[in-house]
């Protein structure tokens, strides 16, 4: 596989050496080259960039921002192209593709370093024992309901479902009482689609693959793609049509019941005449604790840049508990904080509908790693969609996936 996935790298490379001119082909000596995912820098790296700087005499970081849908391939290409930048803004569900296929290094944590951080946020960038990537950006999920839907399907507007049971009949009751969808399920053909019922699967102590073992076919993930059939008839009609921002946007309208969304829908709703309110995401029959989706970014070193350490060295100054602290507690850009502080303590007595964003992180899960990222996440997404436009049974689309996955861990 690493060949191959080189190869046709290499291919792309060359073909858009033009258009990948922006970063140059080696790293200087004193330079750290760094792909930054968005539309612009943020005010707080840049004032941080410079601290690092002035302490760092004769070194410059170099952030060349690259938008969201080309950053990680660009990234990508030119390692394999064997013109690496120093690092990369990436999905940590990409570590284990670019570490089996040598094209980035290990970022060793120590102890006191992983204790900084909420329970099991290391695991996201752990593979075969090693760190490969330092977080940088982190979101959960939590459970979004509108009270007045709720009062006129008859349910008591203050007491959001806490088990999947209840989830279901209350949207049953809204969908048949008010006409209203009542939940949103989102199932296109997009990541968030996987994400969105990974969220289930951790809320129900499932798994999808435990070392290098695929465990998908369990019984807590059927009882999860049970709930997704069962749910179904009672959300927003054509699921396959939606990503889960196109059904916040439906949410925001007052249009449907109950959504799993992030802490940026919090703000959006501030800002609507919405009578809303949040609560930890419902449980499966098998739950230990309140679960969610680990979902992070991460600051990932590339290998061959010849300055390696000092890249690793400025990735944990940039995601340390200061500068990721001021980062990511902005507000309104939906990043779950990494690391609990008085800061963080703080920000929950001002917003307090931050609690169940937090709350999940202890029994949550991280995005399953695979050699072949994309392709386990096409499986996800044919398996769900598979059970929501009932072309398939649970049990049946289950034991596909489960057999598919194997050609990809």
């Amino acid at each position: 596989m690493t060949f191959h996935f080189k190869t046709g790298l290499l291919a792309l490379a060359l073909l858009g050496s033009t258009a990948l001119g922006a970063v140059t082909a080696h790293a200087a000596d004193k330079e750290i080259s760094w792909i930054y995912c968005g539309d612009s820098i943020d005010p707080i790296h840049v004032k941080y960039i410079k601290q690092w700087e002035d302490k760092n005499p004769g070194w410059a970081v170099k952030p060349e921002v690259v938008g969201w849908e080309q950053c990680q391939d660009k990234a990508t290409t030119l390692a394999a192209a064997g013109t690496p930048v120093s690092m990369a803004y990436v999905g940590s569900r990409t570590l284990k593709q670019f570490a089996e296929n040598d094209l980035i290094v290990p970022v060793p944590m120590t102890d006191a370093e992983k204790k900084t951080y909420y329970p099991n946020i290391v695991d996201t960038v752990t593979y075969d024992g090693q760190q490969w990537g330092v977080p940088i950006a982190f979101s959960t999920k939590a459970l979004y309901w509108n009270k007045d839907l709720f009062k006129k399907a008859g349910l008591d507007p203050e007491k959001p479902p806490t088990t999947w049971a209840e989830e279901i009949a209350d949207a049953k009751a809204i969908k048949e009482k008010t006409g209203v969808p009542g939940y949103g399920l989102s199932a296109k053909t997009f990541d968030n689609t996987m994400h969105q019922f990974l969220h289930w699967i951790y809320s129900n102590n499932g798994k999808v693959i435990d070392g290098n073992k695929v465990v998908l076919n369990s019984p807590e993930v059927l009882a999860a793609l049970q709930a997704y059939k069962d749910i179904t008839p009672y959300s927003v009609e054509g699921p396959t049509a939606y990503e889960q921002n196109e059904m916040r946007a439906i949410f925001l309208d007052g249009k449907v019941g109950m959504i799993q969304a992030g802490s940026g829908a919090a703000y959006r709703l501030k800002e609507t005449k919405i009578n809303w309110g949040v609560a930890p995401l419902p449980l499966g029959p098998s739950a230990k604790g309140q679960g969610t989706l680990l979902i992070t970014d991460s600051l990932a070193v590339f290998k061959g840049s010849g300055v390696e350490d000092k890249a690793i060295e400025f990735a944990k100054f940039i995601t340390s508990p200061g500068p990721q602290g001021e980062y990511e507690l902005q507000g309104g850009a939906g990043l779950t904080p990494l690391r609990p502080s008085p800061q963080v303590d703080e920000f929950q007595k001002k917003d307090p509908f931050w609690k169940p964003f937090i709350d999940g992180i202890s029994y949550g899960g991280p995005e399953p790693l695979f050699k072949d990222y994309k392709g386990f996440q096409n499986v996800m997404i044919e398996m769900v969609q598979s059970v929501v436009t009932s072309k398939a049974q649970p049990a049946d689309a289950l034991k596909k996936a489960a057999a598919d996955l194997e050609q990809y861990k």
